[in-house]
């Protein structure tokens, strides 16, 4: 155990969504989430706005996998720069999915959930700097091109 924080996300880059129509055969699932980021696109823009979800924040508070941790589940957008170098600020909904402290208290908790965005900023940090945002917008061009010769439909681009 090395990381005191883990944090793991998929990231969906705004820009890259072509359509605001969601699949009219998109499971309950997938159409709730067409409509999260349909929204999070109005509210934040295309431009330099990344959607992260499938994603979690675990704290460790002791040395011991069993006992000490707090998990998050959250999603939502982040915001970045011009440049896409660095995180500006988040717009994360943030939720307690697990922990096995015995001796958490709500504010503790409510303070813990609170700090997820801070956390998830310096991560994406980190994500930008590895060039995995990079690698990621270039496989959504990728996919986007490769739809469009095949005159393939992809609902909002995803």
């Amino acid at each position: 155990m090395s990381d005191y924080v883990e944090i793991a996300f998929d990231c969906l880059p705004l820009r890259s969504i072509q359509r605001f129509d969601v699949p009219l055969d998109a499971s309950p699932e997938f159409r709730e989430f067409c409509h999260r980021v349909i929204a999070a696109a109005r509210k934040h823009g295309l431009y330099n706005t990344y959607y992260l979800h499938n994603a979690r924040c675990v704290y460790h508070l002791t040395n011991d996998e069993d006992l000490g941790v707090v998990q998050f589940q959250f999603e939502g957008t982040i915001l970045t720069d011009p440049t896409d170098q660095k995180t500006l600020g988040s717009d994360l909904g943030v939720t307690l999915d697990k922990e096995t402290c015995d001796w958490l208290t709500a504010p503790v908790v409510a303070w813990f959930a609170d700090t997820v965005s801070y956390a998830v900023r310096v991560e994406f940090d980190r994500y930008i700097a590895s060039g995995d945002l990079e690698r990621t917008i270039h496989r959504i061009e990728q996919l986007q091109k490769e739809s469009d010769s095949q005159g393939g439909f992809l609902g909002m681009g995803i």
